[in-house]
């Protein structure tokens, strides 16, 4: 199979780039119709406002709470709310007791909720459970979903329950009987004591259990909670595990055991050396006892957040926790296991509405910087690239199309939000972006003064180009990531951009503008050097050795006429042409062998090899070298420029002082 040329590969980077572009535009459309996004990014808290919440702290216990603390809940809240990193939500302390809390917009009633929770998470075996019929039907009543005709069934079947729950007294302890022994382990039925059968059979999932109450539970006794979701009341041991214990957790698609996805959402727990022990000796029990006793309920501000069954004892420390969970159902549970173990709770004191603290017009001002910097670089690459300037322009519209909706898209999935700084990070990178384009232009420009022609140029200039556009973009990258991780609030807002520009700026020259100059160089208005064209001999600032079609000249060299050799024009040249420095260049036409042969003896001590590998300012440094040892004169330079001339020819031509070869000018003539 033959390679593929320079065109083709161009033309399948440009399809492969407009793919990747509407693929990404049709991925913002369908959220965009689907409610779920916007065509613009979302705005940090300094440029749109938002809700500013007063926090104060309940420490456990009734404790006064330390700085260390403190700074441990600024910094979990953060984490907490940030769910992707970046919110561009401000987080920080109020005096030595309450924690501010400003966010972007008005938050959902779960997010308030997860900053007001406290990490009192427990993992705690069940003993006994039962469903909760009148708090399921109080649920489902509050469904939207629900018509009229089956709202008014619930309603009904609700009050006939009430009144039957009216007609029965209250469950009393003397209702029920001692335990037989003292209990063995946690999930030992003998926890169940007259008095905790009686408050179990009383307990509904509608009970409001406040702070105190949760810190009145102690760690070794019994404990009735309730699983909110489902209507379920748990009948739960003492604590076998603290939530202090868990390292990480993390969510994903559960992976059977040969590899293939279940198609099912999973999540995944990772304890630390003394919680994977206790969960081993805990599992190991459980896993030998029948429903419900095999399970253990994870436990979170004094609910049931979920309680798996186990189905295996657990050695390593990496329980998984799988069922019907949806995508956000596995990521909001993998979040509460993660940041679960703030051991603080907060109790919102006020909330109020905040204006920008920048405001629109400190956002037009940034667009303004913004716009001015892209003229700026678009004026820039016309003075100095003219035409091939264009490429440059077009090269930003694209990056910046690329960076609006891929900023547009971290909004929709993971919460992004763009903030002045991270504005600040986009205006930076349109010069650093344009940096790329400018090393790789001066790249064929000296390819080009060495005698390639357009194509050829392009192809060897990017060669080099591109080691150096990488590096460069690596340290770009590096750079943003440290600075992402060790900064906290807006800079790492700005540090994200500058990443993300970076990325998107090696998909650009790789996929759009390399490919663009590989089909231009196909242009008879670039390939020729014309006027304006940013190739011409006036622009690169010498006279080019490659002429088009073939034809290669020098301004002191000429190549030999039908009248025989003729040397560099000078005034000391006799009429017949036989300059004392003529040139040595045979009248037929020099083959690239030969030149390189007469190269070769005029430099005997660098080999071919040596010779193709040297940088241009080698390879002038060793003319240089060969033309000053002993015995060199002046025609001997003469001799090594027109060698120099005729080492790059692609074809054999012998050029007259008209331009025209004498195999065209024989055919004329044949005519």
């Amino acid at each position: 199979m033959a390679p593929r040329t320079p065109v083709a590969k161009a033309r399948g980077a440009l399809i492969a780039l407009l793919v990747l572009i509407l693929g990404m535009g049709g991925l913002l459309a369908f959220a965009v119709q689907d409610d779920r996004a916007q065509w613009a990014p979302l705005l940090a808290l300094d440029l749109e406002g938002g809700t500013q919440m007063v926090l104060s702290p309940q420490v456990e216990g009734g404790e006064e709470i330390d700085a260390e603390q403190l700074e441990q809940a600024v910094e979990i809240i953060r984490q907490r709310v940030d769910g992707s990193g970046v919110t561009e939500s401000e987080i920080a302390t109020q005096g030595a007791e309450n924690v501010v809390v400003g966010m972007p917009g008005v938050p959902d009633q779960e997010t308030r909720e997860l900053i007001q929770a406290s990490a009192n998470m427990e993992f705690r075996p069940v003993i006994q459970v039962e469903q909760d019929l009148d708090f399921l039907q109080e649920t489902l009543l509050d469904d939207e979903d629900l018509t009229e005709e089956e709202a008014e069934a619930l309603e009904e079947e609700l009050s006939a329950t009430e009144e039957e729950g009216e007609d029965e007294p209250a469950a009393q302890p003397e209702d029920f009987e001692e335990p037989t022994a003292e209990p063995e382990n946690g999930s030992d039925p003998n926890w169940i004591t007259p008095e905790v059968a009686a408050d179990f059979a009383n307990f509904t999932c509608s009970t409001e259990i406040s702070l105190e109450e949760r810190a009145e539970a102690a760690d070794d006794e019994p404990l009735i909670a309730c699983d909110p979701a489902s209507g379920v009341k748990y009948l739960l041991g003492p604590v076998e595990v603290p939530g202090t214990n868990i390292a990480d957790s993390s969510f994903g698609l559960e992976q059977s055991p040969s590899g293939q996805s279940t198609g099912r959402w999973a999540v995944t727990i990772n304890f630390d050396a003394e919680g994977t022990d206790s969960f081993r000796d805990t599992t190991t029990r459980l896993v030998n006892l029948e429903a419900p006793r095999n399970q253990f309920a994870i436990m979170l501000d004094g609910q049931v957040i979920s309680a798996p069954t186990t189905q295996a004892a657990i050695v390593d420390g990496r329980p998984q926790i799988t069922g019907d969970f949806t995508e956000e159902e596995a990521r909001g549970l993998s979040e509460q296991l993660r940041y679960g173990s703030l051991p603080i709770s907060f109790e919102i004191e006020s909330e109020q509405q905040i204006s920008a603290t920048l405001g629109e017009e400190q956002l037009r001002l940034g667009l303004l910087a913004g716009i001015i910097g892209l003229v700026l670089v678009a004026g820039y690459a016309l003075f100095q690239y003219r035409a091939l300037g264009l490429v440059t322009i077009a090269s930003l519209v694209v990056a910046g199309v690329m960076t609006w909706w891929a900023i547009a898209l971290l909004g929709w999935s993971d919460g992004y939000r763009l903030s002045l700084a991270g504005i600040a990070g986009l205006i930076v990178s349109i010069g650093l972006t344009a940096d790329s384009f400018i090393v790789y232009f001066e790249r064929i420009k000296d390819e080009l003064r060495e005698g390639r022609s357009l194509p050829g140029a392009v192809e060897a200039g990017w060669a080099r180009a591109r080691r150096t556009i990488l590096a460069s973009k690596a340290v770009n990258i590096i750079a943003s990531v440290v600075l992402y991780l060790v900064a906290v609030g807006n800079v790492r807002g700005f540090a994200f951009t500058l990443g993300l520009t970076a990325i998107i700026d090696i998909i650009l020259v790789f996929l759009f503008t390399h490919p663009l100059m590989q089909l231009i160089a196909r242009k008879k208005f670039f390939a020729a050097g014309k006027r304006f064209s940013g190739l011409s001999e006036k622009e690169l600032g010498v006279d080019v050795l490659y002429r088009g079609r073939g034809r290669f000249a020098r301004s002191n060299v000429v190549s030999t006429g039908p009248a025989g050799p003729i040397g560099p024009r000078d005034s000391t040249a006799d009429p017949g042409g036989n300059d004392p420095r003529s040139s040595p260049l045979p009248r037929s036409a020099i083959s690239p062998d030969d030149a390189k042969q007469a190269r070769m003896q005029e430099l005997p001590e660098i080999s071919e090899l040596e010779w193709s590998r040297m940088t241009i300012a080698e390879r002038r440094r060793a003319r240089d070298a060969a033309a000053s040892r002993p015995g060199s004169d002046s025609s001997g330079q003469d001799s090594a420029r027109e060698t120099e001339a005729a080492e790059e020819l692609v074809r054999p031509s012998e050029t007259g002082s008209s331009g025209e070869t004498p195999t065209s000018r024989k055919t004329e003539e044949d005519r």
